[in-house]
């Protein structure tokens, strides 16, 4: 703290800057962690519950106990559409599943955007965490250069190199680069862990919504 306080003030606004980002950082962490947890967690009892059900009207009915899924959304979507397409269909015999292959196609395109609109819903806030794990050793750099330069200032003022004079102005350097550090490395490591837990997220996502169109289909099939 004592090298700190004395640094110069070009300095100390950049270990501030590192600071926040540090602090926005980590808030980012935790929640991104219990957001994709409870997606996982959720996802697979609901994956559990749709397998045991046998009619997608009593799915439906209980959807809200999985929230926090992915899949809930894709789901509902999908079945909403279904029911569009239901009854837009005068020929419909009044099955939850009567439908067409143009039918199964609106099901499809809906799908496909419940899927692109939970990717970005979970992949929020991870631009800040790739930014500050990229950017932040060099604004440390910046300040331990511009801190090496007030110290040779000063140096060149006093006429002396000797170790006391040189090595107070080279720690309060130093100390950016160590800050900047400090906030990039939890972001990276973090922003890794979450790419790859929302790169299996996606995948569920891409099965459940191949598996939903083939129940579709079959029950086409059958009729």
């Amino acid at each position: 703290m004592a090298i700190i306080l004395g640094a110069g003030i070009v300095v100390k606004l950049v270990l501030l800057l590192l600071l926040s980002f540090s602090i926005v950082s980590w808030a980012i962490i935790l929640f991104k962690f219990f957001q994709v947890q409870r997606a996982k967690n959720e996802s697979e009892r609901f994956m559990d519950f749709f397998w045991k059900s046998k009619r997608f009207d009593s799915i439906a009915s209980q959807v809200e106990r999985f929230a926090n899924s992915p899949l809930t959304v894709l789901f509902n979507e999908g079945y909403s559409e279904l029911k569009k397409v239901v009854d837009s269909d005068s020929k419909s015999d009044g099955s939850a599943l009567s439908t067409d292959l143009g039918g199964v196609e609106n099901v499809s395109r809906a799908l496909r955007r419940a899927t692109n609109s939970e990717i970005t819903r979970l992949e929020k806030y991870l631009t800040f965490l790739a930014t500050t794990g990229s950017t932040s050793p060099f604004i440390g750099l910046f300040g331990t250069v511009w801190g090496i330069m007030t110290a040779f200032e000063g140096i060149g003022k006093t006429g002396s190199a000797s170790l006391a004079v040189v090595a107070p102005g080279i720690a309060e350097a130093l100390i950016a680069t160590a800050i900047g550090l400090v906030a990039a490395i939890p972001a990276v490591m973090a922003y890794n862990h979450f790419q790859h837990k929302l790169r299996v997220l996606i995948n569920e996502m891409d099965s459940f919504s191949t598996e939903f169109l083939n129940i579709v289909q079959r029950n086409i099939a059958g009729k």
